[in-house]
């Protein structure tokens, strides 16, 4: 059988053929080119033999003549993808394309040796969830992009809100007499720095609260090894585990109903972020809830000013962190 020829691109000058008009005309139409005084019938009568003959923008043209790729790129660091972080990038990109613009995500990987992605698709602009380095800085405006959020020589101030949730789970913890409480992180080594510190918010909370000094351990949410060091804890007096998030919560409630322990009256157990996961389990966990999706669209509305050149919003209710009490830390019959 034969290679089928490929079916050529319809252009704007079809339509205009089509139509009678100028492609000028035509393609004022078809750009939606702002100051033109095109008559309504004209237009309409444009855009539906458009359609009719199956015209498509093409969107490398139109970046070249607009100046604009309508592309947000998102530098993700190399966490893993659960659900919080999904929550938050499928808002960002539903508001985005509510305003025009696709929203593409980016994984840089240090022994990786594919070239960088903005250098590929040149967005409008480029945002980060960690603070890029100064070689990738100079590599986006190398590739002639200005756009950079967070703003490179700015001053943030500090994100103390980030971190509210170790606080409140201590707090919480504190306020139904646990005065032993331990701190049980994700062994994953791509989380080691978010682990880090909300180990390190949880502990300043119960020195400020005068509790005994917060102890540590990792875990991993897959692992049975949990129910083994379960003993020990109880053993060196730990009443009561603030998680680093809902999967490991979950994980230490699994072990230790296993091997026979009340939850939570031989050991309360809190988590973070609210998943459906806390839902689920039994007991109910308690937990922090962030506003993941509030977060996505203020994350796209930051883009869309810097592509704007307006201020960038103002903070909202979806930086605020939530204590949700439920039945893991007795909060509930």
């Amino acid at each position: 059988m034969g290679v089928q020829p490929k079916q050529r691109r319809t252009t704007a000058a079809d339509v205009a053929k089509s139509v009678g008009l100028s492609r000028a005309t035509v393609g004022f139409v078809l750009n939606d080119t702002p100051g033109q005084t095109i008559p309504e019938g004209t237009r309409q009568r444009v855009l539906a033999e458009a359609a009719r003959l199956g015209y498509r923008p093409h969107s490398a043209a139109r970046a070249l003549a607009s100046g604009r790729s309508q592309l947000v790129m998102v530098v993700l660091p190399d966490w893993p993808m659960d659900f919080s972080l999904r929550r938050n990038i499928e808002e960002a990109s539903l508001a985005l394309d509510e305003a025009g613009y696709a929203l593409i995500t980016y994984t840089p990987h240090p022994t990786g040796a594919a070239r960088p992605l903005w250098e590929v698709l040149q967005p409008d602009v480029v945002m980060s969830l960690q603070p890029l380095s100064d070689e990738q800085i100079a590599g986006i405006r190398a590739a002639g992009i200005s756009r950079i959020v967070p703003d490179p020589e700015a001053v943030v101030a500090d994100q103390g809100w980030v971190e509210e949730g170790p606080r409140l789970q201590i707090a919480h913890l504190a306020a139904h007499g646990h005065r032993r409480i331990l701190f049980a992180g994700a062994r994953d080594p791509r989380l080691a720095d978010l682990v880090e510190s909300r180990f390190r918010r949880a502990s300043e909370a119960a020195v400020a609260l005068s509790l005994e000094p917060l102890t540590r351990a990792d875990v991993d949410h897959a692992d049975s090894d949990v129910t083994d060091v379960l003993s020990s804890w109880r053993a060196d007096g730990v009443t009561a585990v603030a998680a680093y998030n809902d999967d490991i919560a979950a994980t230490v409630v699994g072990a230790a109903l296993r091997v026979g322990m009340a939850v939570p009256q031989d050991l309360a157990v809190i988590g973070h972020d609210d998943t459906p996961t806390a839902s689920m389990v039994h007991p109910q966990l308690s937990t922090i809830r962030v506003d993941t999706a509030g977060l996505g669209r203020h994350m796209a509305a930051l883009a869309l000013s810097a592509i704007n050149g307006t201020a960038p919003p103002a903070a909202g209710p979806e930086f605020t962190a939530t204590l949700i009490a439920r039945a893991s830390t007795g909060a509930q019959a």
